[in-house]
């Protein structure tokens, strides 16, 4: 008995040895035949002279890591040398505006190879105090990048901010710029919402949006709340054009970004002299979520952070309509000047 019991445990041991060395045989060669893949994006484009600028994918991936340890304090500057990587100036700036999916837009542009994120919101050009520390502090706020790449930053207060378009002219007259917005009543309960719920962290009470969105002495719009004037789109766009000629500007619809996001990243493509690159493979429904997210290569995904999409308050309806009809003539000279039409009420 004691013979048998020792035999079928023998038996049993070789059976989970040869598992195991055959998930490890599978692991090796799953690894291997990753490495023969051919990337989604395969830098094969010329961005300058022929064959002067052309890195392979796995090149840029191998970058990604060794940027991640140099953020760790693990590289050493001589290695980001070796590299031939350097931190560059925004070639395009997304401007504004604040909940019309500026960070949406930034990390699906980042599916480009040919582009690189800032991936915090930097506040040079609209606070006085970043800006007093000089240009090189900005540009030292840059990821590492190779020199044909292009790098992006997002500050959406840039928009609304008196002073910027005149700092951004100084850095560079020619640089790209990108606007993105939303219907400007949605846009503007939006950007209450985000107040609100950071009111609400703190056990802050807050007004309702009727009351701060429409003055109770007049009964009329309250233009000096802030979520209305951000929403008056052309007044703003009005002072960039003071030093930018309106072909530096991108209108993208944040609306269509949400529910259709490739056909808006092309125009965005077509319109930084990218060469195509952003397919339908990089983007996939959430169903989940209720939300595109992103699919950088066979074994990286990323979807934005949950605090996006957030349930909006009900809002009265006289309300609603009180601020789409004051919106309408401002939507209409917006149109006229950027030469994009949207469906907004």
């Amino acid at each position: 008995m004691l013979f048998k019991q020792q035999a079928l445990l023998r038996q049993k041991l070789f059976v989970l040895g040869s598992l195991a060395i055959g998930s490890l045989l599978y692991l090796v060669a799953r690894v291997g035949s990753l490495d023969r893949l051919q990337p989604l994006c395969p830098i094969d484009g010329r961005f300058g002279p022929r064959g002067q600028d052309e890195i392979p994918l796995r090149a840029l991936q191998f970058k990604r890591g060794l940027l991640h340890e140099f953020r760790k304090g693990n590289a050493t500057k001589e290695q980001i040398r070796l590299h031939n990587l350097v931190q560059q100036l925004p070639k395009a700036i997304i401007i504004g505006v604040r909940k019309g999916g500026t960070r949406a837009l930034l990390e699906m542009l980042n599916l480009h190879p040919a582009v690189v994120k800032a991936s915090q919101e930097i506040h040079f050009f609209d606070n006085d105090e970043n800006y007093a520390k000089g240009i090189e502090w900005y540009r030292k706020k840059m990821p590492f990048s190779y020199p044909h790449q292009i790098t992006i930053e997002k500050s959406p207060a840039y928009f609304i901010t008196e002073e910027v378009p005149e700092r951004i002219y100084k850095m560079n007259s020619s640089i790209k710029l990108l606007i993105i917005v939303r219907e400007p009543t949605t846009r503007a309960i939006s950007d209450y919402t985000q107040v609100l719920e950071g009111k609400e962290r703190k056990n802050k009470t807050y007004y309702k949006f009727e009351k701060l969105a429409i003055d109770p002495n007049t009964c009329e719009v309250n233009t000096k709340y802030k979520a209305v004037r951000t929403s008056i789109y052309t007044k703003h766009l009005e002072r960039w054009l003071k030093y930018f000629p309106i072909e530096q500007f991108h209108i993208v619809d944040g609306d269509r970004l949400i529910t259709e996001p490739l056909p808006e990243l092309q125009l965005v493509e077509k319109f930084l002299n990218l060469p195509p690159r952003i397919s339908q493979y990089n983007l996939y429904f959430n169903a989940t979520r209720g939300f595109y997210c992103l699919r950088f290569n066979i074994v990286f995904n990323k979807c934005l952070a949950g605090s996006k999409g957030r349930i909006h308050p009900e809002v009265d309806t006289s309300v609603i309509t009180k601020l789409r009809k004051f919106f309408h003539p401002f939507n209409q000279k917006f149109y006229q000047i950027t030469g994009r039409t949207f469906s907004w009420p």
